[in-house]
C-alpha cells in the first residue's frame, strides 16, 4: 500500500485493523466486505493470512476461515479482475525442507512437493489449490508467491534466540532462507503486470543465493567454507560484529524460477545485507519505514 500509493496508483486497502494505509476495516472472511472492497478493483494483491505464530493462539477452524474461506470469498468476487496475487509461504513445504542429518541440504524448488506440518501450511496449500481451481475453471489469472522469512520480529526458535544476536541471525538466514520486504513488494507488483500473460503459476520468492545445488552436502556440515568461496570477506565482517555462522544449513530456497519467468530481480542478498549491517542497519529504507508490527494485537 505504501509503495502503491507513493507511485500514484489508486488502490484500495482492506484490513482487520485500522491504519493509515487502510480504506475499509473487516475480515476478508465476510464475504459482504469482500463485496464491498472488490468495487472497481480490476486487480487483486491477498497478502491477509493467519501465520504460524498464530498456531498457538488460534484455533484451526480460525485457520480455515481466513486462510481458505476467505481466500474463497475473494476468488469468488474477482469474476471481472485481469490479475489475482496471492501471497502464500515456503512454510507450505513443511516436512519436505528438512532431511536427515547426515544428508545434504534440502534444495528446494517449485518441483518440490508440499507437505505441510501444520494447519497454518495445510491452509496455505488449501488456498493455493483454490486458485489453481479458479484459473483452471474460469480463466482467472492467478499468481502465487510462495514468501520465505521477511518479517522483522524475533525467530520463534527459543534455541536460535539465546544462540545468535538477532541481526547475526537474519543476516545468516540471507544465505538460504531470508528475503527483504522491499523485494517482495516488488515480486507483487511485476506478478500483477505478468498474471495475464502467465494465467497461472507458483514462485518461490526469497534472496538470491550465492550457493549451487552442487554445495548441498558441504552446506550440511560446513557452511563457512562454501560461504568463503562466494563471498570474500564475510569471516572478517562476522569476526567485527563478533558473529558466529551457523554449522549447518538445512535447505536452500532456490528463486531461479521467479527472476526467469516473472522478471523479478531482487536487490537484496547476503553480500548486501551484510554490508549495511557493517553499517548499523542491515534493514532496507522500507523495512525501516515498516516497522516491526508484531503478530497479536
Amino acid at each position: 500500500m505504501r509503495t502503491l500509493r507513493a507511485a500514484n496508483r489508486p488502490c484500495v486497502g482492506l484490513d482487520i485493523l485500522a491504519s493509515p494505509f487502510t480504506d475499509i476495516v473487516g475480515s476478508i472472511a465476510d464475504p459482504a466486505v469482500v463485496e464491498r472492497a472488490m468495487n472497481g478493483v480490476d486487480l487483486v494483491l491477498h497478502t491477509a493470512t493467519l501465520h504460524k505464530p498464530h498456531v498457538a493462539t488460534h484455533s484451526r477452524q480460525a485457520f480455515v476461515d481466513t486462510n481458505i474461506t476467505g481466500t474463497l470469498n475473494l476468488l469468488e468476487a474477482s469474476s471481472r479482475v485481469r490479475g489475482f496475487v496471492f501471497t502464500s509461504t515456503t512454510s507450505t513445504f513443511g516436512d519436505a525442507l528438512v532431511a536427515p542429518l547426515d544428508q545434504p541440504a534440502a534444495w528446494i524448488t517449485e518441483a518440490v512437493v508440499p507437505a505441510p506440518k501444520n494447519i497454518y501450511g495445510v491452509t496455505k496449500v488449501a488456498a493455493e489449490d483454490l486458485c489453481a481451481r479458479a484459473h483452471r475453471n474460469r480463466h482467472l489469472a492467478c499468481i502465487v508467491l510462495r514468501t520465505s522469512r521477511f518479517f522483522p520480529e524475533a525467530d520463534d526458535n527459543t534455541d536460535a534466540r539465546e544462540r545468535y544476536v538477532d541481526a547475526n541471525l537474519k543476516t545468516s538466514e540471507y544465505l538460504y532462507r531470508r528475503v527483504d520486504i522491499e523485494d517482495v513488494v516488488a515480486a507483487h507488483l511485476v506478478a500483477i503486470d505478468r498474471a495475464p500473460v502467465l494465467g497461472f503459476g507458483r514462485y518461490i520468492i526469497t534472496a538470491t543465493t550465492p550457493f549451487m545445488r552442487g554445495d548441498a552436502a558441504e552446506l550440511r556440515c560446513d557452511p563457512a567454507s562454501v560461504v568463503s568461496r562466494y563471498v570474500p570477506g564475510w569471516r572478517d565482517a562476522y569476526h567485527a560484529l563478533d558473529w558466529k555462522m551457523l554449522p549447518s544449513l538445512d535447505r536452500v530456497y532456490d528463486n531461479t524460477l521467479a527472476r526467469t519467468e516473472l522478471g523479478w530481480q531482487p536487490r537484496h542478498d547476503f553480500a548486501s545485507v551484510l554490508e549495511r549491517a557493517r553499517s548499523g542497519d542491515l534493514r532496507s529504507p522500507l523495512a525501516r519505514a515498516i516497522g516491526a508490527k508484531g503478530y497479536h494485537g
